[in-house]
């Protein structure tokens, strides 16, 4: 019905009418397939260079495992000394260490990993007084 009346009040055939409307689709299916064809050429060019700079980290770390001499030049991990009186923590030569006059002879060496857990202190927890 819809057909009819728009190609009565156009002066043209129905069948002038559906082919237009099949045009209409066709055309806005292709435009919407170039569309979806750009973002897949970017995603795919973006995962190809993502692939490149993966085989070449990769490559780096194999060279890196099979050459141990590099090893040799890594400087040895910094130890710090802390005393347990003050709780202080400084390298071992530092003015920290000198000035701390509480106890020098129980300071102790402390391996630098920013990774280790701290230690925990637990203070008792004071819960409000109830109201009555």
């Amino acid at each position: 019905k819809q057909k009819l009346a728009l190609a009565k009040q156009l002066n043209l055939k129905p069948r002038q009418v559906e082919v237009w409307f099949q045009n209409r689709r066709a055309r806005t299916k292709l435009k919407q397939t170039e569309v979806d064809c750009e973002h897949l050429k970017r995603c795919c060019e973006n995962l190809t260079e993502e692939n490149r700079r993966l085989h070449k980290e990769v490559q780096e770390l194999r060279a890196l495992k099979l050459s141990p001499q590099l090893y040799m030049h890594m400087k040895p991990p910094t130890t710090l000394t802390m005393c347990p009186s003050c709780e202080r923590v400084a390298a071992p030569g530092s003015s920290a260490v000198k000035r701390c006059q509480t106890s020098p002879d129980r300071q102790q060496p402390v391996p630098v990993n920013p990774w280790a857990a701290m230690p925990i202190t637990h203070q008792p927890f004071n819960a409000p007084a109830s109201r009555s």
